[in-house]
């Protein structure tokens, strides 16, 4: 037994140097990443992976790493254009039927889509919010789904699907509930008795190359970002959609919610493409809540009595 060990760590030192080269090798072909928004001394490194529920961290780890920026590496080409459909707009999939493709937001698990000190909260929602950092009992790790800004940065990505015939474009979520988000493109305006809900009603519309999507009818168990920004049922949500190239898109938004905010407030960010990837069944069930990302302010949680959501 102590011979094999001896092999075992004789072979560990001797492969290490080769491990690291090839790894290094693997980094650096690796494109990099812009994050906009992302408040000083936030960029690169960004985890978008491991939320620990239906057994897919794995994967969620390394497709994550694919959103995190990796400064400090010279910029290669730059990446083709955006693809067009036949009447020679932009289109969000990758021009090629046999070849899939995912969007993920450029932000850390920790960032906000502007900076803290640029969100003019009411002083409720501002306490609201400090409490959420500390408990990060975030919906999204307990199965729920996840609504604007949110939405995008879900690891594994999300996926869009225009239906010209239907006049209607999806939001597909990978990861978390695995649920879609619809928008109308017929030219429909909100209907006058919504029923709160979790993506609310999105109408949206082509201004050249950018799809602008206007969303109310929301309630209030979702958070909008990754770190618990609050929003009540007035929350009204303007998106802008642009892509600039074959790999990055345009994010902006603006905020107007007067029950949670003293005015109206926008934001933006990159959303970057992986090609070649797609949907796959993920299962977010019932009781497996994620714990690692319910500690908070705790080291630990314990595994030894029921989770309470």
């Amino acid at each position: 037994m102590r011979y094999c060990f001896a092999l075992v760590a004789a072979g560990a030192l001797f492969l290490s140097p080769m491990l690291a080269e090839t790894i290094a090798g693997e980094q650096a072909q690796q494109p990099p990443s812009v994050q906009v928004g992302v408040p000083e001394g936030r960029q690169g490194g960004a985890r978008q992976g491991g939320q620990g529920q239906g057994g897919q961290q794995g994967q969620g780890g390394a497709q994550g790493r694919q959103g995190g920026g990796r400064g400090g590496r010279a910029a290669g080409p730059p990446p083709p254009p955006a693809p067009r459909n036949a009447a020679g707009r932009v289109i969000f999939g990758s021009g090629d039927p046999k070849q899939a493709i995912l969007w993920t937001g450029q932000l850390g698990i920790r960032d906000t889509p502007l900076p803290r000190d640029q969100v003019p909260f009411q002083p409720w929602a501002k306490a609201l919010f400090e409490e959420r950092e500390k408990h990060e009992l975030e919906p999204h790790a307990r199965c729920k789904a996840s609504a604007m800004t949110r939405q995008f940065l879900t690891p594994y990505g999300t996926e869009f699907v225009e239906l010209p015939e239907l006049q209607r474009i999806f939001i597909f979520d990978v990861g978390g509930p695995h649920t879609f988000r619809t928008i109308y493109m017929d030219g429909r305006s909100h209907p006058k008795d919504l029923q709160p809900s979790y993506y609310g009603h999105s109408i949206g519309w082509w201004e050249g190359d950018t799809l602008v999507v206007d969303s109310t009818g929301f309630n209030e168990s979702f958070w909008w970002d990754r770190r618990g920004l609050p929003s009540t049922e007035q929350l009204h949500f303007v998106e802008r959609f642009t892509r600039t190239d074959s790999q990055n898109m345009r994010y902006e938004f603006t905020v107007d919610d007067p029950g949670a905010y003293t005015k109206p407030f926008s934001g933006t960010m990159n959303i970057r493409a992986s090609l070649g990837t797609e949907l796959f069944e993920y299962v977010c069930q019932q009781a497996n809540y994620a714990h690692e990302l319910m500690v908070g302010q705790a080291e630990s949680v314990s595994r030894s009595t029921p989770t309470v959501p």
